[in-house]
């Protein structure tokens, strides 16, 4: 059993998400609920910013794209997902799972990248708003947009392209439900602990670059709110920003637990945590933005009553 010179393993067993026969069947709704949930949410915040003209601002100019990213990101993730749910072995040969490995980096580096850019752009909109439309123009934002992609794809290549050249001559089990770095890195026979650290730091660098960067531009944000003399002009600001704050938790909360855990963490724990950031967090920033959002709501009453919203960004 060959594939190439990479391994001696031409398919991987997926574990799944539980073992439990009773759980099953119940999971497979739940989780094809929060896929149809992310689907249908994802792309209306996507089409409700293509077409309405109150939204054809940077903000929201980034949440498209943040849209579009998570839309793809729970595709790549779920439908395998719910495969296990519905057969006793759910198989994945080597080239399909590092095909799902390389757009699961991407995607995740990317969602990591984009909301620090987000940030910035809030930090722009209060800390100098009279040049906000000159600092944030069109063409600044498509530099930004195409950065993240770019960083995205060569974070991914490095990782895929390290898992690939790995030798799994033992297990073919992936403890896991998707095809992740670390439960990968743990059935490999052919380890190599010094370019493993390298990686991590990899991991470490594209979650705490983009973390610092967040803080760093919420942490203006916040001295810059506190100068403002109105109550209602800080909690405008305040409104503005809580959306993205409460995404940013919720992703880098899972993804630390995640990949910084301790030696101790069971393979169930790193399941939970990977369902955050893998599932329910495609789902829920569109539910985010558009329940925290004025302009987003104002928009979808618009378009359920038939009012006029062409536009384009």
């Amino acid at each position: 059993m060959e594939t190439g010179n990479h391994s001696s393993v031409t398919e991987f067993i997926l574990e799944g998400l539980t073992d439990q026969p009773g759980l099953q069947v119940p999971l497979f709704f739940l989780f094809l609920s929060i896929y149809m949930a992310s689907v249908v949410g994802n792309l209306g915040l996507i089409f409700l910013i293509r077409i309405s003209c109150q939204l054809q601002m940077p903000m929201y100019y980034f949440l498209s794209h943040l849209s579009f990213i998570d839309l793809c990101y729970s595709s790549v993730i779920i439908p395998k997902m719910l495969v296990n749910f519905v057969s006793e072995k759910n198989f994945t040969s080597f080239p399909e799972c590092m095909v799902q490995l390389f757009f699961f980096c991407f995607l995740v580096i990317d969602e990591s990248y984009m909301l620090a850019a987000m940030a910035y752009d809030r930090y722009v909109a209060i800390y100098n708003p009279l040049l906000y439309n000159v600092t944030m123009s069109e063409r600044v934002c498509f530099q930004l947009v195409a950065g993240v992609y770019t960083v995205g794809i060569f974070g991914a290549s490095i990782h895929t392209g390290y898992i690939s050249r790995c030798l799994f001559c033992g297990t073919n089990v992936i403890h896991h439900y998707f095809c992740d770095i670390l439960p990968l890195l743990t059935i490999s026979c052919s380890r190599d602990y010094s370019k493993e650290r390298l990686l991590m730091v990899l991991v470490g660098v594209n979650v705490f670059a983009c973390a610092f960067a967040i803080f760093i531009s919420y942490a203006f944000i916040l001295t810059n709110i506190l100068f403002i003399r109105s109550a209602e002009g800080r909690s405008k600001a305040f409104s503005t920003c809580s959306s993205h704050l409460a995404a940013v938790c919720v992703f880098y909360g899972s993804i630390i637990f995640m990949y910084f855990k301790t030696s101790k963490s069971d393979t169930k724990q790193e399941k939970v945590a990977s369902v955050f950031y893998t599932t329910v967090i495609p789902m829920l920033n569109p539910l985010i933005y558009s329940l925290r959002n004025k302009d987003v709501k104002e928009s979808l009453k618009k378009v359920l009553t038939g009012g006029k919203l062409s536009g384009s960004m």
